[in-house]
């Protein structure tokens, strides 16, 4: 009989991550998947009573939790978590400040890219010498943005910092892959969240948003985590280096 290929596990039983970012929105949305594949989850955030309720709704779940209060645009305090290596790292901490180029201040300018290209470098960094230090295989993710391959209206200093990011998950994937460890961006279009509700709520972007969308809606947070489980299971094990556009056909246009 013709042996059959199978299909590889999404099964996380036993594995250790860190999602950052992981109070609401994306984040938590990430880190509730690798729950459910049976990953312990260590969720980190500034806002620390509001992790803690994700947490505990998770935990209600029967699911394996924890929290992590967190500032990640603090390097020494980021590297600390690293005392023990995570199986899977996901990156979804990010800050946007949009407005026209001309009036971009340098204080607005260094928020972002401290935290969403500075912050994300470290916490690479970081997890990655863990990993080599133990001599263990891992998964980072980072939660870019479709921004990372296009430009957009008053986000100058947003899109330099996930086209930033992007560069740097290549060049780290290529740094790191003999040693077994997986980079990779997920590139969301607009996702329906409490911080893009402003954006929503403007008829001229949310018109713009539905222009450039080719399906005909916006995103949810739950298009992100069946991709995150992908990149964080044995599925993706041949994935490094490279982004997974979730954008309903943004950037194909």
């Amino acid at each position: 009989m013709t042996p059959l290929p199978r299909t590889p596990s999404f099964d996380l039983t036993g594995k250790r991550a860190l999602v950052t970012g992981a109070s609401s929105g994306i984040g938590l949305g990430c880190a509730v998947a690798l729950a459910e594949a049976g990953a312990h989850v260590v969720c980190a955030a500034r806002r620390a009573e509001v992790l803690q309720e994700a947490v505990g709704a998770m935990a209600a779940q029967g699911w394996s939790a924890e929290a992590m209060p967190l500032d990640q645009s603090d390097v020494a305090a980021m590297s600390a978590a690293f005392e023990a290596p995570f199986d899977i790292v996901v990156n979804s901490a990010g800050l946007a400040r949009h407005a026209p180029a001309i009036e971009t201040t340098p204080e607005d300018y260094d928020a972002v890219m401290n935290l969403n290209l500075r912050g994300a470098y470290f916490l690479s960094a970081r997890a990655a010498k863990a990993l080599i230090a133990d001599g263990k295989p891992g998964s980072i993710i980072h939660i870019s943005s479709q921004m990372g391959h296009v430009g957009g209206v008053d986000r100058a200093v947003y899109c330099a910092s996930k086209h930033g990011l992007e560069g740097m998950v290549k060049a780290m994937a290529i740094e790191w892959g003999k040693a077994g460890i997986r980079i990779n961006t997920i590139c969301p279009t607009f996702i329906r969240t409490p911080l893009s509700a402003v954006t929503f709520d403007n008829p001229e972007r949310l018109a713009w948003i539905m222009e450039k969308i080719k399906l005909p809606r916006v995103g949810e947070v739950e298009d992100i985590m069946g991709a995150v489980l992908f990149l964080a299971s044995d599925a993706s094990a041949m994935v490094t280096g490279t982004s997974m556009l979730i954008d309903g056909g943004w950037t194909a246009g």
